[in-house]
């Protein structure tokens, strides 16, 4: 099944929305912990789900449980972990969340993940799928749109 991931920051409303039209998205599935951030602009959770819907006829899921916590988060952010650490707390939180045993399939078929970070490189969203590919029956090709 396509899966694709998306970050939100250096991309103007015309090229993201453009992104999501062009691969023909069903769904866009909202991994950030902090959904309605002023730093957002058109990314903001009620604004986003209105013109996903009007502009490109997309679903919007938010699933905090695919986030990381607010803990791990800042303390990558205040460079007191390394990528690295952040990567091993954030699988081992996937982990203990068995989020393989609770993300309904149907949302990642030809789904988005959306995060903030303009690239998967150094973002939680390209170690979801990942651990998703992993650790359960599904078989996800992903394709990050940056």
């Amino acid at each position: 099944m396509d899966i694709y991931t998306i970050g939100f920051t250096q991309k103007k409303a015309e090229k993201f929305f453009g992104f999501l039209r062009t691969h023909d998205i069903k769904t866009l599935v909202d991994v950030r912990l902090n959904n309605v951030s002023q730093l957002s602009g058109f990314a903001k959770r009620d604004d986003l789900a209105f013109f996903l819907r009007e502009l490109c006829n997309i679903d919007y899921e938010h699933l905090p449980e695919l986030a990381p916590t607010k803990n791990i988060l800042n303390a990558y952010k205040k460079k007191e972990i390394s990528w690295q650490t952040y990567e091993d707390k954030f699988l081992n939180l996937m982990a203990q969340r068995n989020i393989e045993k609770s993300v309904a399939p149907q949302l990642l078929d030809n789904g988005c993940l959306l995060c903030s970070e303009h690239e998967p490189h150094f973002c939680h969203r390209r170690l979801v799928v990942e651990y998703l590919n992993e650790t359960s029956d599904l078989q996800l090709f992903v394709k990050h749109l940056y």
